[in-house]
């Protein structure tokens, strides 16, 4: 192969130069924290200096950083922009596969970038390779050239591992915690942090911990049979022991009317939210994430944990934490007598979701896949999966209590279908002028537009399943509950919204609704915001089953601290608690 012309090698080492030079204006000289800037700047120049003294092309020393360090700062804000967290180690492990191409499709943008991103990247560096030339330390003879060669590579690769390490000179960085780094920009650090935050991480004993309380329920509390309620079934025609159990995680569902400016009631308040005789709970319930994550909702209903008790790793808890839960709501239902099945909208290899279901406890999974079900399928389309499902499933069963958890997938983002492809009245603006601030106008028109759209599908598939289960002559208790509040590509923070003073952050609210179509045994389940962590003892209550050991403490925490959980006020009662839970019970195994 012949040497590149020196003039075009010039101009490849003045180009890469400027791209080098732009990634650290963007990265680490972005940041406002020296520490961050500082780390950042020493993982750039221990990356160069390695691969200067590897190849002893200068231009291609550039380039290296310049691409990796600059596709880090692209990806990270492409994935902030559409996901709400920045991309972190662990998304290469649980992500690089069908699934990131499943969610790409649905934008555009993001589909653009990966293409872009699989082509330019090897592209660029091959590029240069063939421009530069092998021109350091030219001018030493080959063995003491490549005895510099050798102690200069060691000496950048010692530098590059001593900067990224929890124990090294930015110990500071890596202790920046979970939080901050979920809803952080600082998208190098934030990536090479992260490397040493994903293995789980069960919490500690706390020394605090209140003592004097107990964690077990008394008969009365948790009845050993159905008779407190006198099994409810009584009163039906059925002797089925205990009640079918129907529960819906709606994918990006909140209630419009918690908007400060959604004053148009035929739109904004809908059947789905409101109690009526049946009800036997309901209001905002509190969940873990916001944006996406739906899968950590899913977690925390059936195992009543919360994932972000578990660090950083805790995030992509169908892949490592539902092997080692020893305690789900599935297991209790087993116990008493139920079958329990999952019905799922999307193919069951997303997000792991198949595995991650037998693990909870599941005895059947219905891949949506499988009954044509998709990213755009309507709930109409589930409510027909559902009908054909579950009479299906009773019909086998008999009297045998059945439990079926479901999934929405609509409301899920993106939220920008043209208006023409909505019906009235929804294919205009909704609400001009009132949004603040104004240049979102339009944006968030379109995604209000669209949510409502949907949610007013919505309404319709619940009311549907409301009347098919509540009105079948069988016991039946119905729960469904909104997973996370969409992002509308973040923009939804800018709206106001009215939640419970005790809310800490109202981004993180959404709603729950639980109706029956008998009484039970007490009533008077009400607070400000439930934390979904605690929804499986409510279902297990209201239901009338008994509880296990983790359910009852599940349960006691719940009316202990009025629903709340890792934001509980009482420090020494959410420790006495957690210690309970994670040192006596120990439901997540080490």
């Amino acid at each position: 192969m012949t040497a590149a012309h020196p003039k075009r090698t010039r101009i490849a080492t003045v180009v890469v130069a400027i791209g080098f030079a732009v990634v650290l204006l963007l990265g680490p000289f972005a940041s406002g924290d020296l520490d961050e800037s500082l780390f950042a700047l020493s993982l750039i120049i221990a990356c160069a200096l390695l691969v200067a003294f590897a190849t002893r092309r200068p231009a291609f020393a550039l380039a290296v950083p310049a691409v990796v360090f600059g596709g880090l700062l692209v990806a990270g804000a492409i994935k902030f922009k559409y996901l709400t967290t920045p991309l972190l180690a662990p998304d290469l492990y649980y992500f690089i596969n069908r699934d990131l191409l499943d969610v790409a499709h649905h934008y555009p943008s993001l589909m653009v970038a990966l293409v872009a991103g699989a082509v330019l990247i090897p592209g660029l560096l091959v590029g240069v390779w063939l421009l530069d030339r092998p021109r350091l330390f030219a001018h030493l003879h080959p063995a003491p050239r490549r005895l510099v060669q050798g102690i200069g590579a060691l000496a950048a690769m010692a530098m590059l591992v001593a900067v990224d390490t929890p124990r090294g000179p930015f110990a500071d960085v890596f202790d920046k915690g979970m939080w901050a780094m979920m809803n952080d920009r600082n998208y190098i650090v934030d990536f090479f942090a992260s490397f040493w935050q994903t293995q789980i991480v069960v919490p500690k004993p706390a020394a605090d911990a209140d003592r004097t309380l107990t964690w077990t329920q008394s008969s009365a509390d948790n009845p050993p049979t159905c008779a407190r309620n006198r099994c409810a079934q009584q009163k039906f025609a059925s002797a089925q022991t205990h009640p079918d159990i129907v529960s819906i995680l709606e994918e990006s569902t909140f209630d419009a009317s918690m908007l400060g400016d959604c004053t148009i009631a035929a739109l904004c308040k809908r059947k789905m939210f409101e109690a009526d005789g049946r009800t036997r709970a309901h209001g905002p319930a509190t969940m873990h994430v916001w944006g996406g994550g739906t899968w950590t909702s899913e977690f925390s209903l059936l195992t009543g944990l919360n994932h972000l008790s578990f660090g950083e790793a805790g995030l992509y808890a169908p892949y490592n934490l539902a092997p080692r839960v020893a305690y789900t709501l599935p297991r209790v239902l087993h116990a008493a007598g139920y079958r329990v099945i999952a019905i799922y909208p999307m193919t069951g290899d997303f997000i792991n979701a198949r595995n991650a279901y037998k693990d909870y406890g599941f005895d059947k999974f219905y891949d949506g896949a499988d009954y044509g079900l998709s990213w755009e399928s309507p709930d109409s389309d589930l409510v027909q999966v559902f009908d054909r499902i579950y009479a299906q499933e009773k019909k086998t069963i008999g009297k045998q209590p059945l439990f079926v958890m479901m999934l929405t997938l609509r409301q899920h983002g993106p939220h920008m279908d043209p208006y023409k492809t909505m019906p009235p009245p929804f294919d205009k603006p909704l609400f001009p002028g009132h949004w603040k601030p104004k240049d979102l106008d339009d944006w968030l028109n379109l995604n209000l537009a669209n949510y409502l759209y949907r949610l007013a599908g919505s309404d319709t598939a619940i009311s549907h399943i409301e009347k098919t289960l509540l009105d079948s002559g069988r016991p039946a208790l119905l729960f469904h509950f909104g997973d996370h509040q969409p992002s509308f590509e973040g923009a939804i923070r800018a709206l106001r919204k009215i939640v419970p003073p005790s809310v800490p952050d109202s981004n993180f609210i959404t709603y729950f609704m639980l109706k029956s179509n008998y009484k039970p045994a007490r009533s008077g389940y009400s607070y400000p915001a439930l934390d979904i962590s605690f929804a499986g003892s409510l279902i297990l209550d209201i239901a009338g089953i008994p509880k296990d050991t983790f359910f009852q403490a599940n349960a006691l925490m719940r009316e202990r601290c009025q629903g709340r959980y890792l934001d509980c006020p009482n420090k020494p009662l959410l420790d006495a608690y957690d210690n309970y839970v994670f040192d006596t019970l120990h439901a997540v195994h080490e």
